[in-house]
């Protein structure tokens, strides 16, 4: 259950294009609160409430530099979203190889009036 709750938050934070642009910055790597708010057209104290619930969701991780606030992206976090996407990705594959394996039986498959 304890999964499941991690991944319903890391969704829920994904779900915010606001969070998702956060997360783009910090994919070319680790930067501060104030420079993290820069391009967006809102307060320091509302681009921090963003970060709080990415770093709640396990997407990030911020550590304390004497009054700077670096952020970067959490592996783990990161990682367990991608897991789970791979799950999906690997039904949704056998599903297309179940498709093809009847498509090529009924193309196959002789005709009765043959």
């Amino acid at each position: 259950m304890k999964s499941a709750d991690a991944m319903n938050r890391a969704f829920a934070a994904l779900a915010d294009p606001t969070r998702r642009a956060i997360l783009q910055r910090l994919a070319r790597g680790e930067t501060t609160v104030l420079e993290l708010a820069k391009p967006f057209r809102m307060s320091q104290p509302a681009v921090s409430q963003h970060l709080k619930i990415l770093e709640q969701a396990g997407l990030i991780s911020r550590r304390i530099e004497g009054t700077r606030r670096p952020c970067r992206l959490s592996p783990a976090g990161i990682d367990a979203v991608d897991g789970w996407l791979n799950v999906l990705r690997g039904a949704l594959s056998r599903n297309y190889e179940r498709l093809d394996a009847l498509l090529a039986k009924t193309t196959d498959a002789p005709k009765e009036d043959e």
